[in-house]
């Protein structure tokens, strides 16, 4: 059975002030012109205010390691996600094959799988003893025969209109290698504050034919999809000893370099962590105040350890069946900083990196704030200006060459047969790692 937004019970267990923005979010979901009719995107997406903390991580390298990505020959990428609610829903997944720019391919289920395209979710626990209840959902992701990208959908009670949510993975064969250019710190005067990632890709194990068309490369910067670059153009052709150059030039096709992320710890909710400066306990789901930030453009390089963006769901209070004895909190960031004439969003893995409603802060009394219903745990965040004319989007956080970020190049291959652009190399850059 689909379930609506209730008030009465969204005030019992939210509260007034997590209700309104519950309500405004349900109201913000993506339709078609019949009122609350959902629409797929073709993306990282919530479609209903209940489902909370989504994650899709390889079970062999730890849930802190969020990169989608597995091996054609070892699959093993799995989904968990809250559903705030406390009865069980019967939940379905299946996946769709898309081709590089993440529009779907041509190719049928009989293609991609062994076995009929519809995954019903077994695997799920009842919350115990939480503020807010909640189902806590797991699905091991089947296998697929074809390296590419895939759309992971989950739907309600086997009616594939009713989504709750969609997630990009990518399963990927090795059949490029890549090498790397030892000139990415930077281009010219953008050396302080841009990196650039220059590489070849040498494709000698297979053949390519009209490697200018069939050829379309991604590069990410710490899993973000936002800001990806897409369908890059390689720089030099060398079809005589089948390799790929790709030199960036200008300030296209390179990346803001940003700066560490910044991070709170509430782990713990009564002996709260780093950067958490109270915990008011008067009313549940419990407030957590994070310490006032200040914009940090303009201020010199400091490096400190971060996660790349990250976040690990924790309970340090209660230790045993952590994902479902784990609190939901109302979390409170504040900026104090002059005001930008653009919004401003709170981004990191936690939300996806998505600027919409539910991220974007409120401007008063000189500072940004924003109060965001989060699973107890570590988590990254940055503070995100919507580019436009004026500002670059790191313009509250500075750019600095030395940030560590993680990079990652997509290959993709469209042979005659199958039809559909395949991911034959898939490949992880540092940029200044720590060691």
């Amino acid at each position: 059975m689909k379930h609506t937004v209730d008030s009465f019970h969204m005030n019992r267990y939210f509260g007034p002030r997590v209700t309104l923005f519950l309500v405004i979010f349900s109201m913000l979901e993506a339709t078609t012109p019949g009122f609350g009719q959902k629409v797929l995107l073709m993306e990282d997406q919530t479609y209903e205010a209940q489902i909370k903390t989504v994650l899709c991580y390889s079970p062999t390298q730890g849930m802190g390691v969020l990169t989608p990505a597995t091996k054609l020959e070892r699959q093993n990428l799995q989904l968990e996600f809250d559903d705030l609610q406390e009865e069980k829903n019967n939940y379905y997944a299946r996946l769709i094959h898309c081709n590089y720019d993440w529009k779907k391919s041509d190719l049928h289920d009989l293609d991609i799988l062994r076995e009929y395209n519809e995954f019903p979710i077994n695997d799920y626990s009842f919350s115990i003893n939480t503020h807010i209840p909640y189902v806590h959902y797991r699905l091991s992701i089947p296998s697929v025969k074809l390296p590419g990208n895939y759309l992971l959908v989950v739907y309600r009670d086997g009616n594939k209109s009713d989504i709750v949510l969609s997630k990009r993975i990518l399963v990927y064969q090795n059949l490029m290698i890549l090498g790397q250019d030892d000139n990415i710190s930077g281009l010219g005067n953008l050396k302080s504050t841009n990196q650039a990632i220059n590489f070849k890709l040498m494709y000698g194990r297979m053949e390519v034919l009209n490697p200018a068309n069939t050829v379309h490369v991604t590069l990410r910067q710490n899993q973000r999809w936002d800001n990806a670059r897409t369908d890059l153009a390689a720089s030099f052709i060398r079809e005589d000893i089948h390799q790929l150059e790709y030199r960036f030039f200008d300030m296209n096709n390179t990346f803001s370099a940003g700066n560490e992320f910044r991070f709170v710890d509430f782990r713990s909710l009564n002996s709260p962590g780093l950067n958490t400066e109270r915990v008011d306990k008067s009313h549940k789901p419990y407030d957590v105040y994070v310490a006032t930030d200040a914009p940090r453009a303009g201020m010199a390089y400091t490096q400190f350890p971060d996660r790349n963006g990250g976040f690990t769901i924790e309970n340090l209070d209660y230790r045993q069946e952590p994902w479902i004895s784990t609190n939901y909190v109302n979390v409170i960031f504040s900026l104090r900083s002059p005001a930008v004439n653009e919004d401003v969003y709170i981004i990191g893995g936690f939300n996806g990196w998505s600027q919409n409603e539910e991220n974007r802060m409120q401007y008063r009394d000189g500072a940004y704030t924003k109060q965001i219903l989060l699973k107890q745990g570590l988590y990254d965040y940055q503070y995100w200006v919507n580019p436009g004319s004026r500002y670059n989007g790191n313009h509250l956080e500075g750019n600095h060459f030395q940030t560590e970020n993680i990079y990652e190049v997509l290959v993709y291959y469209k042979p005659f047969q199958p039809n559909a652009d395949l991911l034959v190399g898939y490949f992880q850059v540092p940029v200044n790692p720590r060691n």
